[in-house]
């Protein structure tokens, strides 16, 4: 039997700063919080067939953390799903798709970072469950210092391949 292998480069959000996102996720989206955690998808994984260009990229990228900033929550998948759409401005987010996806996409299409609270392959969020979510206190910027390659096998839980640290002197 052959198995089917995912993989995606993805900024996890810090422990310090998921209590909130973590606390919705599991009461309204078990079977996604069980999978991973908190998360921006930095890359999909069509974007990184080319994985050894890319790693290559990700071991020689020199570049400061970076700061995504939130807007409130906002439905989607009509209003099945919920997230927190980051602000439009996020030059720095672009920039770092795009050093790391030097080579195999010099000129890689546009990606909204978002965190995604409830996937609605396996959550439904209510009229009464999203009144809820916009009484929430969610955080309005995040940190990020790691991009980590993670892998998914057969849909089973992602993990973590190989991390990669931000040079906070970049």
């Amino acid at each position: 039997m052959i198995s089917k292998i995912r993989k995606q480069l993805t900024l996890f959000v810090a422990a310090s700063e998921a209590q909130t996102i973590e606390w919705v996720r599991q009461a309204y989206n078990p079977n996604q919080f069980k999978l991973i955690k908190a998360h921006v998808t930095l890359c999909r994984e069509d974007e990184i067939q080319q994985l050894d260009q890319v790693i290559a990229n990700l071991q020689a990228l020199s570049h400061p953390e970076i700061v995504i900033e939130f807007a409130p929550v906002e439905r989607f998948d009509n209003g099945k799903g919920l997230f927190l759409p980051a602000l439009p401005n996020n030059k720095t987010f672009h920039e770092l798709r795009r050093k790391v996806l030097a080579g195999p996409a010099n000129n890689p299409r546009k990606q909204m970072p978002h965190i995604t609270l409830m996937h609605p392959n396996n959550s439904t969020c209510t009229n009464q469950i999203f009144q809820e979510m916009q009484s929430i206190e969610f955080p309005s910027k995040l940190h990020f210092s790691t991009i980590s390659l993670i892998e998914q096998k057969d849909g089973g839980k992602w993990e973590i391949v190989s991390d990669f640290v931000f040079n906070k002197n970049a």
